[in-house]
């Protein structure tokens, strides 16, 4: 909803209530005028106007530029028919005008409408006919003038700054909508052709000749790609590997090993994505000789998007204990179902990670565990801590909560 949408159903009954307060007041005074039969025409004109138009203020579409300097005609007129059906006397002793304050709605549709200056000339218009009416500078009249005339500048100011304010947030969210639709279109490039580019240039460099060549241009691919897909990120400048380079370190993630795709639901069943999915049947095919595998008794549900991204990340995380840690290394996985949340931890007795390469991995546009792991649990609601010595291998928390996702992740991002 509009953050204006309030302001002018507000308007809108204040119109209302101080018509019949117009109203009432003439009423009770009708004896006292000196042509009440005058006022009581004006009266009737006013009434059969609002009849007519209360609907034009309920939204900034209908509230034309027409309507608003008729609203104002109407006000001055009564302001300025008062002295002609009205005693000398009672003007004199602070009357109040035939549509009292009735006129200040006039002014606040300007200032809705068209911010402070729409306000500031239609308040100077009601304040120049008042002070006609009056033929003086009364101190009541003047307190009036001066009360309706800020009031409608303070409240043009506040409109203003509401549309200014309203405008920033839309922007904000296409903004955050157009970086998490690029991240995952980020972590797809990543789990399928990124990873595919890399193979090739490993294979190509191992095999030589025109397999290196291939290998080489399959390098300078996955280095441009790369380059495409961390746009925003600022990654600094790397040369083109070479032939015989190791492309592929821990932060970047392998091409063997098995991937997941955006859910676990079978093709052209993607309203089950929401049914329960044990987490461990989409896990225990990593078990092997390299790799111990370790479950609860009983199923570990999760909905079947949700388990299939924490398995995406989990295989992540596995390709990058065989490419970094060696063929050698072992690797464990232990899942645990906690009330709130699923927690699957990844370790490995690999050499371990050096501080600050993950960030420097990422500013160079390497961006395996900033999306292909950190970005998959982020948009979940969950985290991923590393922890890592130098010598005594890496462990990985990954923690994806049960319910729904909260905006902006349940416990963050966590980094080494």
């Amino acid at each position: 909803m509009s953050v204006e949408l309030p302001l002018w159903r507000a308007l809108t009954g204040y119109r209302i209530l101080t018509l019949v307060y117009a109203v009432a007041i003439f009423s009770l005074n009708y004896r006292e005028y000196a042509h009440p039969l005058g006022g009581a025409a004006y009266m009737a004109a006013l009434t059969a106007w609002m009849v007519l138009t209360w609907r034009w203020t309920t939204s900034a579409e209908r509230c034309t530029r027409r309507f608003l300097f008729g609203d104002l005609a109407f006000a001055v007129a009564g302001i300025l028919l008062t002295p002609i059906v009205d005693t000398h006397a009672r003007i004199a002793g602070g009357a109040p005008t035939l549509p009292s304050i009735w006129t200040a709605g006039a002014a606040l549709g300007f200032a809705i409408k068209g911010g402070w200056r729409w306000a500031a000339g239609a308040s100077s218009v009601v304040a120049v006919a008042n002070l006609v009416e009056r033929q003086e500078f009364a101190r009541d009249t003047v307190h009036n003038v001066l009360l309706v005339w800020v009031a409608s500048v303070a409240i043009g100011y506040v409109v203003e700054v509401a549309r200014a304010s309203e405008r920033t947030l839309a922007r904000a969210l296409q903004i955050e909508a157009a970086t998490r639709e690029r991240e995952r279109l980020a972590r797809d490039i990543h789990d399928s052709v990124l990873q595919v580019l890399a193979m090739v240039q490993r294979r190509g460099a191992a095999l030589g000749g025109e397999a290196a060549e291939l290998g080489r241009m399959a390098g300078e691919q996955e280095v441009a790609l790369r380059t495409l897909v961390s746009s925003g990120l600022v990654p600094a400048q790397r040369p083109v590997p070479s032939p015989g380079a190791a492309d592929a370190a821990y932060e970047d993630g392998a091409a063997d090993g098995p991937s997941y795709g955006d859910n676990c639901v079978p093709e052209g069943q993607e309203g089950l994505a929401d049914e329960p999915c044990d987490v461990r049947a989409l896990l225990a095919p990593h078990a092997g000789a390299g790799v111990t595998f370790s479950e609860p008794g009983a199923p570990v549900l999760l909905p079947a998007a949700r388990a299939a991204e924490l398995a995406a990340a989990v295989s992540a995380a596995l390709d990058n204990v065989r490419v970094h840690a060696g063929a050698g290394a072992h690797a464990w996985i232990l899942v645990e179902d906690e009330p709130e949340a699923v927690i699957v931890t990844v370790r490995d007795d690999g050499p371990g990670i050096p501080e600050g390469r993950l960030a420097d991995a990422e500013r160079e546009g390497r961006l395996g565990v900033a999306l292909s792991i950190r970005g998959r649990l982020r948009d979940l609601g969950g985290s991923a801590e590393w922890v890592s010595v130098p010598g005594q291998g890496t462990e990985v928390e990954l923690t994806v909560p049960k319910g729904g996702t909260p905006e902006g992740g349940r416990r963050g991002e966590a980094g080494v």
